[in-house]
């Protein structure tokens, strides 16, 4: 993983109380990818559910836009150890895509796809009752490619790991079935209040 811009500070008394251990405070938004950004057309984008390997809903990037629109600010920290307050994010809740695909949550256990192949797993507990959205603005504007732009998964609560950039569909799964970092030794779930980075962390 790559990780640029980074540069820690200590923590204020009030903040110490949001910043998990391990982490450090940026007020930077460091760019992180397991490879190169994709060049992703707005024309060109989709954005599907699947249950197991069926395909049970698309959107266009029209269709998608014209979802329900939700704001939000949550802090993220990442598993290389910064964490950043107060980012302010819009995009759909996972909630309104499912009430707009007419379903709900279909199993326990979510991959998500993006556009590069990369994947990462979910409880789907985690991603409804509003924890978790499908971005697609940051600070007020577009989502910016280096950043996961057009649409990228955010589960706040989570390593930023999980939330997935280029974010291209969710799949539902019957079992928790690793994405690309866990296969290579990270988390399944990664709480950074427990400090769940790699596998054998409790």
């Amino acid at each position: 993983m790559a990780t640029r811009g980074f540069t820690g500070r200590r923590t204020p008394d009030d903040h110490a109380a949001r910043t998990p251990p391990g982490q450090a405070l940026t007020t930077d938004f460091p760019v992180l990818s397991a490879g190169p950004t994709p060049k992703i057309a707005l024309a060109d984008w989709s954005f599907t559910l699947k249950v197991g390997p069926r395909p049970v809903a698309r959107w266009s990037w029209e269709e998608f836009s014209a979802l329900p629109r939700t704001s939000y600010v949550r802090d993220i920290h990442c598993v290389t150890t910064w964490s950043k307050l107060d980012t302010a994010w819009e995009g759909v809740l996972v909630d309104d895509v499912l009430a707009a695909a007419g379903l709900a949550p279909p199993t326990g256990f979510t991959l998500a796809h993006g556009f590069d192949d990369y994947t990462t797993n979910v409880p789907t507990a985690d991603l409804v009752g509003g924890k978790a959205m499908i971005a697609t603005a940051y600070d007020g504007a577009p989502l910016e490619p280096d950043h996961g732009g057009p649409a990228r998964l955010l589960v706040p609560h989570l390593y930023f790991w999980k939330s997935a950039k280029w974010l291209s569909g969710l799949q539902f799964t019957e079992r928790d079935e690793a994405g690309f970092w866990e296969l290579r030794g990270y988390h399944m779930y990664g709480d950074p209040w427990r400090e769940q980075r790699y596998d054998d962390d409790a």
